[in-house]
């Protein structure tokens, strides 16, 4: 699987702590691997518009769609508690 990021992905990522960049590629590895690896959580999240949600950190998710043979990485964002 590939992995595209959206400029705005690009951008929050770039805005994001350290720890969060840092967590975030690794459950990209995890991702491309492995969609239903534990770390992840991964779960639809709005099932009308093809988006799912995965866990970055306890504080941080990521949502993204899939295209094909690609996960195309839309917002990453704090998690509301």
């Amino acid at each position: 699987m590939n992995v595209h990021l959206s400029e705005c992905a690009i951008e929050q990522l770039a805005e994001a702590p350290l720890p969060v960049q840092n967590a975030f590629i690794k459950q990209i590895d995890f991702l491309v691997h492995n969609l239903s690896h534990p770390s992840l959580h991964a779960k639809k999240y709005d099932e009308a518009n093809a988006v799912w949600q995965a866990r970055i950190n306890d504080d941080w998710r990521f949502y993204f769609r899939i295209s094909g043979d690609t996960y195309r990485i839309g917002e990453l964002k704090p998690h509301p508690k």
